[in-house]
């Protein structure tokens, strides 16, 4: 499965980055296959090596931040491997064609 999330503290003030670096840190430290972009970590593997992950971001941002918002969208497909790559390879197929 392929989960892109996010992960926002409540209540810090307007600059939150250094909060969601400690969440990206637990993603990283993870060692499944991951990307971070402006909006969205997508972290890919088995349902419960994922969501574990998750669960461990989010506590790492509340560690510091007393309210924690989470958004969270699945991709749940038995089977594939190296989702975040496909995916990507096949949208920059159709746009070269």
């Amino acid at each position: 499965m392929i989960v892109a999330f996010s992960v926002t503290p409540l209540g810090v003030g307007d600059e939150v980055g250094e909060y969601v670096a400690d969440a990206v840190r637990v993603v990283r430290d993870s060692g499944l296959p991951h990307r971070t972009d402006a909006m969205f970590t997508s972290i890919e593997g088995e349902w419960d090596q994922v969501m574990e992950v998750v669960r461990r971001a989010v506590a790492a941002v509340e560690e510091r931040a007393p309210r924690v918002s989470l958004v969270l969208k699945a991709d749940i497909r038995p089977g594939v491997t190296d989702g975040l790559t496909a995916k990507v390879e096949t949208v920059e197929r159709y746009l070269a064609g």
